[in-house]
């Protein structure tokens, strides 16, 4: 019914903070009070076996690691191992006196549970990958009516979460927060250490389990990732932030990328041996990962995939609740037939606003506006879209998860050789090199991609069909990141990838109506049937809730014209902003 992330409500990217404020969110969408009785609250692992890990871990290696481990208990004794009192206070805050009890299931129990209960499966085998939890780092499970049971687990500190992370801590990028960008970096370098990483820092088996050699790893005895061997192991030291992106992280890049493929191919081979289900659901950070998951679906290891959009941390919220409902309350789950649409309602569990709420915070703020009939707004929008106007989207219900898919979103022209360059530098402030989604009309995906399936949440990376590719010169591999970045690789240069690829949306009438109305229109009048899709935001802001956030982010960028309701807007006739701060200082680099 709903799901909010903290973090678009406080505009903290990540906030770690108590929820407060999405949970009166969740409360209210819900229509519960103090009269309608809550009867459950779940939270998605479990502290005192989280902590349990934390102590085994620093007695087992000390006296190292003492920094990290004067550093992490405060929090902990203060906060984390206080949670039922916290609850207890943040509902009363929300006017809730009466509520049932609070559960608190496994972290990736809360995974598992939130890539399959949901999923549009009857039964499933589940594979979750990401940091840490409690001590599981993956596991496999089976997914069967209202059944979940984990049957294998790898543990703690063997994790493809943190190895990834050390890779985008040492490329110069922030962990837990910029690992999609050391992916989109690898398609520019060689796996050249590919072999390497295998050979020296960790022992992988046939069936994707792993031990990594920590005598390269420094996040068990310090507070940082690697160590020094981890350095001179790659030819110096990490890429300082924000420093000159050379051959060395590109190929590293690759390398690692590689690495994660194969290791998640593997597990997933496994999975589909021990448990002899014909389909997959993936949840968890490294399900994220949309060109692992592309790697999988060409595979074919599994007749079908589905990825919790929520795939990281966040989903788990949902994933507790599920869990929860299903296996501790008894209740059965919506049998679920082939072609069933997922229960995660296209993701759109976010808050909206109404018109009037809308127009009165325009009409306040002395906005300038044009309001569009319902026939005309699609048609309207596209027109400007394919007049290479770069548009922000702010419609209906916010989404739930990393993922703008429409409502807040920033379209633009695919057809354009500029767009790329613009919405980067222009708009979202951000590196030349980072690639950008396509919304594409679902029954016409295979038109332009080499896929034959759909991608809803934007979570498979798929091939532009070759005759829309142009072949270029291999010369122009020598160029830098900087230059290969501006090459014309397909008839779709905004969304082709350097590897001829692109992460892929498909859109159907049924889950965003005026989403697919808006691409079909922009099909009507260009013969396209897609549009660029990045979300609204800038460089280490969380994506836009409200309108004040919205026509913020219009003001400070590049957009030239922002929909927001029925409401159009042009940059051109607004008045002066009162915002003085440059955006770009505005948010802390992600």
């Amino acid at each position: 019914m709903a799901a909010a992330q903290e973090e678009r409500f406080t505009r903290n990217k990540h906030d770690a903070g108590f929820p407060i404020n999405a949970v009166r969110y969740c409360l209210a969408e819900a229509g519960i009070d103090d009269g309608n009785k809550l009867d459950a609250v779940a939270f998605y692992d479990k502290p005192i076996l989280k902590f349990h890990r934390i102590l085994e871990t620093h007695i087992g290696i000390a006296p190292k690691g003492l920094k990290h481990f004067i550093k992490a208990m405060p929090l902990w004794l203060r906060e984390k191992l206080w949670l039922p009192p916290l609850i207890d206070t943040a509902l009363e805050e929300c006017g809730i006196s009466d509520y049932g009890e609070i559960y608190f299931t496994e972290h990736h129990e809360s995974h598992a549970a939130s890539a399959f209960f949901p999923s549009p499966y009857e039964e499933a085998a589940v594979l979750t990958i990401d940091g840490v939890g409690e001590w599981a780092t993956a596991t496999i499970g089976v997914g069967e009516g209202q059944s979940l049971n984990l049957v294998k687990e790898l543990h703690f500190p063997h994790s493809l979460g943190m190895l990834y992370s050390a890779f985008t801590y040492f490329t110069g990028f922030k962990v837990n927060s910029g690992e999609h960008k050391l992916m989109g970096l690898a398609p520019y370098g060689e796996g050249k250490y590919t072999e390497l990483i295998f050979d020296k820092l960790m022992d992988l088996k046939e069936d994707g389990s792993f031990r990594l050699n920590l005598d390269y790893f420094g996040f068990l005895d310090d507070l940082v990732m690697i160590n020094e061997n981890f350095s001179k192991l790659f030819g110096g030291p990490a890429r300082a932030p924000e420093g000159e992106i050379t051959q060395r992280e590109l190929d590293i890049a690759k390398s690692i990328q590689e690495v994660t493929e194969e290791i998640i191919v593997r597990m997933a081979r496994y999975a589909c041996k021990i448990t002899g289900k014909n389909k997959l659901c993936m949840a968890g950070g490294v399900a994220l990962n949309c060109v692992a998951n592309g790697r999988l679906v060409h595979e074919g290891i599994f007749n079908d995939l589905w990825v919790q959009p929520a795939a990281n941390d966040a989903g788990g919220a949902i994933g507790a609740a599920l869990a929860v409902y299903h296996s501790e309350l008894g209740n059965g789950r919506t049998r679920k037939s082939e072609g069933d649409a997922d229960d995660m309602q296209g993701a759109l569990l976010g808050p909206e606003f109404s018109k009037k709420q809308i127009k009165e915070y325009l009409d306040v703020q002395g906005v300038v506006y044009t309001e569009l009939s319902g026939v005309d707004w699609a048609p309207t929008v596209a027109s400007l879209i394919a007049n290479q106007q770069i548009v922000g989207l702010f419609q209906d219900r916010m989404e739930f998860g990393p993922r703008a898919l429409g409502n807040r979103s920033i379209v633009g022209d695919p057809r354009s050789p500029k767009m790329q360059a613009l919405l980067n530098q222009k708009v979202k402030f951000r590196e030349s090199f980072r690639p950008f989604a396509a919304s594409v009309l679902e029954d016409q995906i295979s038109d332009y991609f080499n896929i034959q399936r759909d991608s809803p949440y934007m979570l498979i990376v798929a091939p532009v069909r070759e005759e829309l590719c142009s072949e270029l010169n291999p010369e122009t591999n020598k160029l830098d990141i900087y230059e290969r970045v501006k090459l014309e690789r397909s008839t779709l240069p905004a969304i082709t990838h350097i590897d001829y690829s692109t992460r892929l949306q498909s859109v159907n009438a049924t889950s965003n109506p005026r989403y697919h109305d808006l691409i079909y229109s922009f099909k009507e009048q260009t013969g396209c049937g897609l549009i660029i899709n990045t979300s609204f935001n800038v460089r280490g802001e969380p994506i836009v809730c409200t309108p004040s956030d919205a026509y913020a982010c219009f003001m400070n960028t590049g957009i030239d014209y922002l929909a927001i309701g029925p409401f159009l807007l042009n940059k051109r006739d607004q008045p002066k902003w009162a915002e003085n701060e440059d955006w770009r200082e505005a948010f802390a680099l992600d």
